[in-house]
């Protein structure tokens, strides 16, 4: 009855809002929150509690202030399915707008409490006072919703408790409960009359070395109100530990700079507080610009004027700052820096939004690129995330030498060194550097050298080179700048820089970027003409896969490539889009019916009638590249064809058994798989397996449309009953996931109408973004692996195979005949 009112306000005709229908979470409960751009913009609050979406409308949005008490507006339970909802609710439906998910997570009841957490969440909505904790992305800790008395019935107040995650809007209070007293009074000049104590640092314990946050590189600037850029420095990256006794400055890794840096450490030992600064070391020439190799020649000769650009502040006077949003730490080290004004120390500035203008500045003044921060971004220490990206302008890499060749000139020692970078865990070639040394430098290095000459190459495939080449063992990192990447993965014009030191082996990889075939486009918002279509792509730098970078722009380029193999399949099939909107970490919602009024009118659709809708819903089709990019660009990562086609619609094309693991045990679905094929030998009958892209496997019957849903369903029970029998002992027929016992699911039911799987070809919402690729049948063996084809390794395996997938279209087993075979076997 709870969900009479939310189904009466809407006509699910026309809108994509799901249907009242009560369910529950299987663990923890969850909370959403949405951001609905309604008549007016404003927040809705939702929690889970008896098998619905209790639910406040909040004007202004939830605080992290313990001193700011919003308005909440009680409305309408929600369903559960509702905390998935993301999109547009068309004009002349209630709440017309256009609503996103703003933070979800999930949540519990505060403080201590008998019986269920549900139970006692449901005693607080009922007394008018509910207090709980948050576990979002963005809202974490305790809050409170109370019942306003003597005012409308549906006002509550939704307040942020006094806990670790509680802020206030003015900076410095924001930082009350992280700083202590006696640093604020020492570093607010203004409202500090008398002199700051000069105990503050001795009173605290030493802070210990943190390994720095690290940037992910794309290729182009963006403008972004929810990121600040700052010049990317040519030197090295330098962290200063301050302490009682000492000043301590170290590399990425640890290593010592005190005796290349000196300078700098007797410069920050005046400073009266323990603290731990991240920033860059560099040199600069004339014309203010950093550069690599006079910090090279300084630490050599002293030559040169040293300087420590500093942008970020991980610890002060004790007290842990990494967990503050960056412009908070920002603004505290900005006050300490300019509290001291040491000599050579300087804060590095930001600005806000504009990083196109900052990148053409540094373009114009030859600088070697920006770095974009976002601006709520904790400092994820040790961690490479997609918070901070670093946009190149010269091209520069660190590079292994594993050899020098003969000089054949007048040169003495040698003429050039070899370089490799590592390619997983095999380190490959990449050019050679013939330039940028002096006599002195050759000299030198040759020394540095000759102890660890090794007779056989450390390269997993040596060189197409004539050169006469002595080994090294991998232990030296070159800096070089260079022109640009050739097609074969090789450094144009190679400069050498300068040794590094800062760094280990194993950190010199290949860049992500030139593993790609083609390099995608990160501009964030372009026109593409396709055909006689020009398509308007959007939020193009948009990270899709944070842990690896990737972005929607990448994806778009894969599908733009590989059009002329998935589309076959793709053909006149009903499509249910999986959309990802935010990308893999965010919430993901499936679109069936399109609105036919909203869509371009190029684009085909197809009204098919759903039972369980009594209703008929508008599937879009797939037919050419210009809607496969229009659906890449809605943010469909993955591509959900039907079994069927509109022109045979009872009729699907092949029978698939969808061998499906709750383990991480991928030799046993390769085992899985070949028992399918034996049994399927057994019966003469041709099959088909692809890998799913996530961590299954995919054997498909090409049937010829010749048989209806009931027939094919029939079919591919019996053959999974076979291998079920033959492997008892790891497969499962089970759906219940509770009744499996882990083993592997045999799915046989994905063969009924309106079902879907990933199309051969789609990219998958898996970390890597990992492609479902069709195999040759002796692949499927113990080496194979769920996540080795990416969309930056498939279109060569794409080009040297071809279409393996191409009989899967052909005409088809005979399903009579096997089923006599079945009866009779030979």
């Amino acid at each position: 009855m709870s969900l009479e009112k939310y189904n009466q306000k809407r006509n699910f005709k026309d809108t994509s809002e799901p249907k009242g229908v009560v369910a529950q979470s299987d663990n923890e409960l969850v909370f959403v929150i949405q951001k609905h751009a309604a008549s007016h913009l404003h927040y809705d609050f939702r929690l889970e509690m008896d098998g619905v979406l209790k639910s406040w409308a909040v004007p202004k949005g939830p605080s992290l202030d313990p001193d700011v008490k919003r308005l909440a507006m009680m409305v309408e339970d929600h369903p559960y399915d509702y905390k998935d909802f993301e999109g547009n609710i068309p004009e002349g439906n209630y709440g017309a707008g256009n609503v996103i998910v703003w933070d979800n997570g999930t949540y519990l009841p505060s403080g201590d409490y008998k019986g269920t957490a549900e139970n006692q969440l449901k005693a607080g909505l009922h007394k008018g006072h509910l207090s709980f904790i948050l576990k979002g992305k963005k809202l974490k800790g305790e809050f409170s919703l109370v019942k306003l008395k003597g005012r409308q019935e549906n006002a509550w107040l939704l307040l942020k408790k006094e806990d670790k995650y509680a802020t206030t809007e003015d900076i410095l209070k924001k930082n009350r409960s992280v700083i202590s007293k006696a640093t604020l009074e020492s570093l607010e000049k203004k409202q500090a009359k008398a002199k700051p104590k000069k105990t503050t640092r001795q009173s605290i314990e030493n802070v210990s070395f943190k390994k720095p946050m690290l940037a992910e590189t794309i290729e182009k600037p963006f403008d972004d109100e929810e990121w600040v850029f700052e010049n990317k420095y040519d030197g090295y990256r330098t962290l200063a530990l301050i302490n009682r006794d000492e000043v301590q400055l170290s590399s990425r890794n640890g290593l010592s700079f005190n005796s290349s840096f000196k300078p700098i450490a007797e410069e920050l030992k005046k400073m009266h507080h323990t603290a731990i600064l991240d920033g860059e070391v560099v040199v600069e020439d004339a014309s203010g610009r950093s550069d690599f190799h006079l910090l090279q020649n300084n630490i050599k000769t002293g030559k040169g004027t040293l300087k420590y650009y500093v942008f970020d502040l991980l610890n002060l006077d004790g007290n842990d700052t990494t967990g503050l949003p960056l412009l908070q730490r920002k603004e505290l080290l900005k006050i300490l820096l300019d509290k001291h004004k040491l000599s050579n120390i300087f804060y590095s500035e930001h600005r806000s939004g504009k990083g196109l203008a900052l990148y053409d500045k540094a373009v114009k003044n030859k600088h070697e690129g920006i770095i974009a921060k976002k601006t709520d971004s904790l400092y994820s220490v040790g961690q490479r995330t997609t918070e901070w990206l670093k946009i190149k302008i010269s091209q520069q890499e660190e590079a292994i030498i594993v050899g020098i060749t003969e000089s054949k000139s007048s040169r003495n020692y040698f003429g050039a060194l070899l370089l490799a970078q590592y390619e997983g865990k095999k380190l490959k070639y990449i050019g050679k550097c013939g330039s940028g040394f002096t006599e002195s430098d050759l000299r030198e290095l040759h020394s540095q050298f000759k102890p660890h000459f090794i007779n056989e190459t450390p390269l997993a495939q040596k060189p197409g080179i004539q050169d006469t080449v002595q080994w090294i063992k991998p232990k030296f990192i070159a800096q070089v700048k260079f022109t640009e990447w050739t097609q074969d993965k090789h450094l144009r014009h190679p400069v050498f820089l300068g040794l590094r030191t800062d760094k280990k082996t194993t950190e010199v990889i290949i860049p992500k970027e030139k593993m790609k075939k083609q390099k995608a486009t990160t501009e964030n918002e372009y026109d593409l003409k396709v055909g006689k279509t020009t398509l308007h792509l959007t939020n193009q730098h948009k990270i899709y896969f944070p842990d690896d970078g990737i972005t929607k722009g990448d994806i778009v380029n894969y599908y733009n490539e590989v059009a002329g193999l998935i589309l076959p399949y793709l053909k006149n099939r009903p499509q249910s889009m999986n959309r990802f909107p935010n990308g893999i970490a965010g919430p993901s919602f499936y679109q069936k019916d399109v609105d036919v009024n909203k869509i371009p009118a190029w684009l085909k659709t197809e009204a098919i009638h759903s039972d369980s809708n009594d209703a008929d819903i508008d599937y879009l089709i797939c037919n050419d590249k210009a809607t496969l990019l229009y659906m890449a660009n809605l943010g469909c990562i993955d591509i959900n064809p039907w079994n069927s086609t509109i022109k045979n619609i009872e009729n699907p094309d092949w029978m698939v058994i969808d061998i499906d693991p709750e383990k991480d045990d991928f030799t046993a679905v390769v085992r899985t798989a070949l028992t399918v094929k034996e049994v399927l030998d057994e019966l003469h009958t041709d099959c088909y397996c692809k890998t799913s892209g996530a961590t299954g496997l995919h054997v498909y019957v090409p049937l010829g449309a010749k048989y209806n849903y009931d027939t094919v369903k029939l079919f591919a029970e019996l053959i999974a009953r076979q291998v079920h029998e033959r492997l008892p002992e790891i497969t499962s027929l089970e759906r219940t996931i509770k009744k499996r016992d882990h083993k592997i699911y045999i799915d046989f039911l994905q063969n009924r109408t309106g079902q879907t799987l990933a199309a051969p070809y789609s990219v998958r919402p898996k970390p890597g973004a990992t492609v479902s690729t069709p195999l040759e049948w002796d692949e499927v063996n113990e080496s194979l692996s769920p996540s080795q084809f990416t969309i930056f390794n498939v279109m060569e395996r794409f080009k040297e195979k071809g279409d393996l997938w191409k009989p899967v279209l052909g005409k088809g087993a005979n399903l009579k005949t096997i089923l006599k075979r079945l009866e009779n076997p030979a």
